[in-house]
């Protein structure tokens, strides 16, 4: 039999394959990116309805105006990191577009910085340019391919940032308030803003193929709900570090399904580009997690 302490490494390891298949599941849809994002959320928000009624419906009550406000611009930052980020996926390869995204631990280093002030080692000023070093040897190897791989390594760096935004707004709320109140109301805000957006462009929403349709259920089931969700459950009993650290080994997931499912070729920058990124951010997690323990020992 197992032990119970073995059940949150073997959730966060089932976390990791779920995110893995986002990607792949975007490349395998026809519909525009905007389309895509808006299914994901929404089949999501109605999936969490449930839970949200049965256990958080009286915690409504708590949200301050602030509350509503920060959840309402996280929701946003939210839909255009979708955007961005399903759209990257129509000009560069899945590999790229990942190992990119990878970089959120980075942007949320950056924006701690700017907006809260918090003091920047050499060591980790380090750490951020190794890993920034590792993007421009992925770009570099997509400019040779084409001009168009390169707006799509920019336009996943953006959503990245968009990302980054989400979370460094929406970690108050989340901290005050439970996490299904929280991710229902923000997806919920993100659905609406990827509709608003979708009727503004004049996209379809509908008469797509019944094989996108079931892409969109997975993309809500499978990388939203089953991935992020054990994530947020294994929490409770492993460090956010380790977390942190184990999502790092996403790309590396994306990029397996991407050859055998899709017949992606991997090129040698984006392996190399991508093992300078991940060291870059392990470099950082390592010393915040010494830090951390530094901090525990002083004030004991």
């Amino acid at each position: 039999m197992k032990s119970k302490h073995t059940y949150p490494y073997i959730a966060l390891t089932i976390g990791v394959i779920a995110v893995s298949t986002s990607a792949i599941l975007v490349k395998l849809i026809t519909a525009p990116a905007a389309v895509i994002a808006f299914y994901r959320m929404l089949f999501s928000t109605l999936l969490i309805a449930p839970f949200f009624i049965w256990h958080s419906l009286s915690e409504l009550k708590r949200m301050t105006k602030k509350d509503w406000m920060y959840s309402t611009i996280a929701g946003i930052f939210l839909a255009f990191h979708f955007i961005l980020w399903f759209e990257s996926l129509n000009f560069t390869s899945v590999a790229s577009s990942v190992v990119l995204v990878t970089l959120q631990p980075l942007f949320a280093f950056i924006g701690t910085f700017l907006f809260f002030k918090e003091k920047v080692s050499r060591f980790a000023l380090f750490s951020v340019l190794t890993a920034i070093a590792g993007s421009v040897i992925i770009s570099w190897g997509d400019f040779k391919v084409s001009g168009l791989a390169l707006y799509g390594d920019l336009l996943a760096l953006i959503a990245c940032a968009m990302v980054t935004a989400y979370l460094l707004f929406g970690q108050g709320v989340r901290k005050r308030h439970s996490l299904t109140l929280y991710t229902f109301i923000v997806y919920g805000i993100c659905t609406v803003t990827l509709f608003i957006y979708c009727l503004f462009l004049n996209m379809p929403l509908t008469a797509y193929p019944a094989g996108d349709w079931v892409y969109f259920l997975l993309l809500a089931l499978v990388p939203t709900l089953l991935g992020h969700s054990l994530f947020n459950w294994s929490v409770k009993w492993i460090s956010t570090n380790l977390i942190s650290v184990a999502i790092l080994f996403e790309p590396v997931g994306a990029i397996i399904l991407a050859y055998f499912i899709l017949g992606e070729i991997v090129m040698w920058t984006q392996v190399l580009g991508g093992i300078v990124i991940i060291f870059g951010i392990m470099c950082y997690l390592f010393e915040k997690k010494l830090l951390n323990q530094n901090t525990i020992t002083q004030t004991h």
